[in-house]
């Protein structure tokens, strides 16, 4: 509720100025580099925006991760939203032109794993997947959707990996693409956000209608480890599912701007009501009000 009253405020304070200075959280252009992995909720996210905010124009840039990084630390785009908080060597591309960077946790992702409703796999470990990872599982394969991916650098870290073994590890170059193949190869296990079984865009949703997501048990002695869980938000939120992912809005902006409004949004009751739908943990679990007669 603040944050609407925050873009409420300063579109009346705006409203009566030049063109120039009319620019403000809901009036403006400007472009925002999202992670693909997230391409579904965020899409979602702004087709609501758009309706509230018609001065407000955004393009959303999608890119994997680290061309993601690439652009934002480099060019004129300075809002991202991502899967992780920018390290100290790479913050400090924005120190050095004296902005601070205002990082926003909106919510938190499973890292599913989907598989052909025909396939006999419908569990695996966590141990199982840094075995795959390491090159010394053999038997399954995992299907990636870019070898630039957010996706495959968390799994890297799970596995404590820097290159992916030469067999059993395939990245293509989208989640769509990963979603095609592993209906179309049974067997096959693909690596995707959970957000992507949620809401898939709508031409690929008879195909995820034929994929299961399966269920995941953690390593000996560690939360998650008793049992196969799923990645559902109630799993996330206790914290039993245990490949579950942060995500992140990252202003650069050095100031008010229309990415700041959008990332206000988003924070909001109704945007976190939005991630809530999406099958993604909202950062906040927005309020229920049951009226009793």
């Amino acid at each position: 509720m603040k944050y609407a009253l925050l873009i409420i405020v300063i579109y009346f304070f705006t409203a009566c100025a030049g063109d120039e200075s009319r620019k403000s959280v809901t009036v403006g252009a400007t472009k925002i580099l999202v992670d693909e992995s997230f391409a579904p909720i965020i899409e979602d996210q702004l087709i609501v925006y758009d309706s509230s905010y018609p001065q407000a124009k955004i393009e959303l840039v999608y890119k994997p991760e680290i061309h993601l990084l690439n652009i934002l630390l480099k060019d004129s785009i300075d809002v991202a939203i991502m899967s992780r908080k920018l390290l100290p060597h790479e913050a400090k591309f924005y120190e050095s032109r004296n902005i601070i960077i205002r990082t926003l946790h909106i919510a938190t992702d499973a890292v599913a794993f989907i598989t052909d409703k025909t396939s006999l796999d419908s569990t695996i470990t966590v141990d199982e997947v840094k075995g795959i990872m390491q090159g010394s599982s053999k038997g399954r394969n995992l299907i990636f959707d870019n070898a630039n991916s957010s996706t495959v650098r968390y799994l890297k870290e799970l596995a404590k990996i820097k290159e992916l073994p030469k067999s059993g590890v395939y990245a293509l170059q989208n989640n769509d693409e990963v979603i095609k193949y592993v209906h179309n190869n049974p067997g096959t296990i693909g690596v995707i956000g959970i957000n992507w079984m949620k809401q898939p865009p709508k031409e690929l949703e008879p195909v995820v209608e034929k994929l299961k997501v399966m269920s995941v048990k953690n390593s000996k002695g560690l939360a998650g480890s008793d049992k196969f869980y799923k990645p559902t938000q109630n799993n996330l939120a206790l914290g039993l599912y245990p490949l579950s992912r942060e995500l992140y809005i990252i202003n650069g902006q050095g100031g008010s701007g229309v990415g700041t409004g959008f990332a206000a949004f988003i924070a909001s009751e109704r945007g976190q009501r939005i991630i809530l739908k999406s099958g993604l943990l909202p950062d906040k679990i927005p309020s229920r009000e049951i009226f009793i007669k």
